[in-house]
């Protein structure tokens, strides 16, 4: 057993760890994390000069933070610690032994910042990145949502609320309130039911009541990249959203795909003055069967539209995204970045995927 770390022991680690497949050191190597310095420098405003005190950690770096912890879901506290324990952190990171650690609470205010000021843009800066390296919007766009975990709050006895001002026990405890999610909604979500034990299907699907956000995006065809999104309450109608903005105008095709949930006269409206074609699913005739062309034109259109559901899976299981934080605008910056982060990983896909003619 040796006593004492050798001289090369640390690149020795190192090189094995990229021998197995940093896939960090994979997005060090695709994204140019500098090319997000200016919008950071503008937006988060930290002053130089003889100010007192310790100086800001480079927010290159910490954005970096944000990516590990976006990618492996973890809590600031945990995000403090892996980044003291792995070697692999450490080097994306592009720290040393000895060198400082960002701790909680520096994570904690740094993406407090980036919510009042800066998450948006960061999103266009690394889609205006993806249409410089080639990676244009074209073939049309998808649009669809989906719900992320929330982690559940309590008001006490175990009963989960999303809206604690409502409570007279909190009325006057505004420091209860500040650490409750009064902006979260309630929404149903329906599920295939599983088979019985006779092999037959029950006549309905399951509903499940969920209780947080939602996260709209428009992908485009020809890359599967984020273009577009928005994140919402869960009870908002998804359907409106498609006229709030969430239509990729840039995109070189005109046609958009969407479920049943997108389709009503507003929207087919506005998608014709606009030059959009409609692609979206039509809906089965109240109290009357599907008729036979429509089903098929439908399962036409699912053979596209399907391809959103991608990304909703890479977020929900390999990230395993989960709302940590209180109100919308804390939310809207973890879905965002978990946005990005999803047209990162695309992003080395892409590179990997050899050229078609």
């Amino acid at each position: 057993m040796r006593g004492h770390a050798g001289l090369f022991d640390v690149d020795d680690r190192l090189r094995r760890l990229s021998d197995l497949g940093d896939q960090l050191e994979a997005y060090a190597r695709v994204v140019d994390f500098e090319a997000f310095r200016p919008e950071l420098d503008k937006a988060l405003s930290y002053t130089s000069g003889p100010q007192g005190g310790r100086p800001p950690y480079d927010p290159v770096m910490m954005l970096k933070v944000l990516v590990i912890q976006t990618a492996n879901n973890l809590s600031d506290e945990r995000t403090e610690f892996l980044i003291n324990d792995r070697l692999s952190f450490m080097r994306f990171l592009g720290l040393g032994l000895s060198d400082r650690v960002p701790d909680a609470r520096t994570i904690w205010l740094f993406r407090e910042r980036l919510t009042s000021r800066c998450d948006p843009v960061l999103f266009e800066r690394f889609d205006a990145m993806l249409c410089e390296a080639g990676y244009i919007a074209m073939s049309g766009q998808i649009v669809d949502s989906s719900w992320p975990r929330r982690a559940a709050q309590h008001e006490g006895g175990g009963r989960t609320t999303s809206r604690p001002a409502a409570s007279k026990a909190w009325k006057d405890k505004p420091a209860k309130l500040r650490h409750k999610d009064r902006d979260a909604r309630w929404t149903v979500k329906f599920t295939k039911a599983k088979p019985q034990a006779d092999g037959t299907l029950p006549p309905v699907d399951i509903a499940i009541p969920a209780l947080g956000y939602q996260n709209h995006i428009s992908i485009d065809c020809k890359h599967g990249l984020i273009r577009k999104w928005m994140a919402t309450d869960a009870a908002a109608y998804e359907g409106a959203r498609l006229r709030e903005g969430l239509l990729d105008k840039t995109n070189t095709a005109r046609t958009v795909w969407a479920d049943t949930a997108y389709r009503s006269n507003a929207n087919e409206t506005f998608m014709e003055k606009n030059g959009f074609v409609s692609r979206i699913h039509r809906k089965k005739p109240p109290g009357r069967p599907m008729p036979e062309a429509t089903r098929h034109a439908n399962n036409l259109k699912s053979k596209v539209r399907s391809r959103v559901e991608h990304v909703f899976a890479e977020q929900k299981s390999r990230m395993g995204l989960l709302i940590r934080t209180v109100g919308i605008a804390r939310a809207t910056t973890r879905i965002g970045l978990a946005n990005i982060l999803y047209n990162m990983k695309r992003l080395m896909f892409l590179k990997r995927r050899p050229v078609t003619a």
